[in-house]
């Protein structure tokens, strides 16, 4: 029996990252002899055992057969005589498909360790058709490894893959899954292009392509240009992903000016969007809600007061002050992304007047209206303006000393 580091640990330790994880595949070994040994066995579809210390994961070296479209359509077969060139051919990538045996001898069957020299994303060979999920993991290594680029003939086979349908027969689950991860990758930027390039962008996120394709090829150019700008400006700042989601789809609003779209229908879209992938409620509700009141925030540089809480109560900014200074991070992504400037007076702006407007105390404010309980929430929302107008004024002193 022998055992192999495999896997992401391989490549991250030749190009002298942290490893997070760590594979085993075990070669030469029965399940029984596993269990033997004290391992406890967790695999449901292929023999995966827990270390008896660690509790890490080891699997047996595998084999495995196609039997329908989609990654879910496989048989896999696993016992002492697969070799681990066997189980190391089944992998996507040539930079994943090395190992290390506990010696520390590198088992390079594939030329992984020259592709990661070359910065390529290489397939390990005609296997890759079979698991269309393989694309969506290698547009998010793309957005991992910022230097690294696509081999032509990997392309040429996830164009072919793409036009065979078995894009179309991923679960919306495991898509959402995976582009949740390219975004809270370092340049999630070139996930989308990747995915463009080969035609999967189109079946996968039809709104966002249609964007990037509007009125004529140089304004689809700007538009996804500044799209992908905002969607890096959230990684950089390391924002989480909600904000880097909503960025991403405020490009359906960054058309309207070129091919006007109705606000509702533009907010169907992106439910549309999030109901088809299953997208999860704070990602959703965070793009809708950003989608509805961006061209509000444009404007409020010159809303007065009354306007202002009212953005503010649409919102439940009172309430939910965390999502409110999210749709701001969004804001700032999108400015940032179109002036490559660093002033964000409107940002910085409804940050001051939402403290403003949360600063007034309610309870107290209920207790002197007790004798008219059908006036507290009047009362409320008039110091609420009050405390607007002196947030602005106080702005505006401030920014006239400057």
């Amino acid at each position: 029996m022998q055992i192999f580091t495999v896997g992401g640990a391989v490549r991250d330790t030749l190009l002298g990252l942290p490893v997070k994880d760590r594979d085993y595949v075990v070669v030469g070994a029965t399940p029984e002899q596993m269990v033997a040994l004290g391992y406890t066995p967790v695999g449901k579809d292929f023999p995966v055992f827990l270390h008896p210390v660690t509790h890490e994961e080891y699997a047996l070296a595998r084999t495995e057969r196609k039997t329908a479209p989609g990654y879910r359509g496989f048989v896999f077969h696993a016992d002492g005589a697969v070799t681990l060139e066997q189980d190391l051919v089944r992998r996507d990538l040539t930079i994943n498909a090395m190992a290390l045996s506990e010696d520390g001898v590198l088992v390079d069957p594939f030329n992984g360790r020259a592709d990661l020299e070359q910065r390529l994303f290489r397939h390990v060979s005609d296997a890759f058709v079979e698991d269309p999920v393989r694309i969506l993991r290698l547009a998010r290594f793309a957005a991992r490894f910022t230097d690294f680029t696509v081999a032509a003939s990997t392309n040429a086979l996830m164009q072919r893959m793409v036009a065979a349908g078995e894009v179309d027969a991923l679960v919306p689950e495991r898509v959402w899954q995976e582009l949740a991860r390219g975004l809270m990758e370092t340049q999630p930027s070139r996930m989308f292009d990747v995915l463009r390039e080969c035609g999967a962008l189109i079946r996968l996120l039809p709104e966002i392509e249609h964007a990037f394709a509007v009125q004529s090829s140089d304004e689809g150019t700007k538009i996804r240009a500044r799209c992908m700008r905002s969607i890096d400006q959230a990684a950089q700042q390391n924002f989480a992903l909600p904000i880097r989601f909503t960025a991403l789809l405020c490009t359906l609003e960054a058309i309207e000016s070129v091919s006007p779209i109705d606000p509702i229908q533009q907010r169907q879209q992106i439910e549309a969007l999030a109901t088809r992938l299953k997208i999860p409620n704070e990602c959703r509700d965070l793009a809708v809600m950003c989608a509805r009141e961006l061209a509000c925030i444009d404007q409020s540089a010159s809303l007065d007061a009354i306007a202002l809480v009212g953005l503010i109560e649409r919102c439940d900014g009172i309430r939910k002050p965390d999502r409110f200074l999210d749709m701001l991070r969004v804001v700032e992504c999108t400015q940032l992304a179109q002036s490559s400037g660093s002033a964000l007076p409107t940002t910085r702006l409804l940050a001051k007047i939402l403290t403003a407007a949360r600063a007034v105390d309610g309870g107290a404010i209920a207790v002197r209206c007790k004798q008219n309980p059908a006036e507290i929430a009047q009362h409320i929302r008039h110091a609420r303006i009050d405390a607007v107008n002196i947030a602005i004024a106080t702005i505006r002193a401030a920014d006239a000393t400057h």
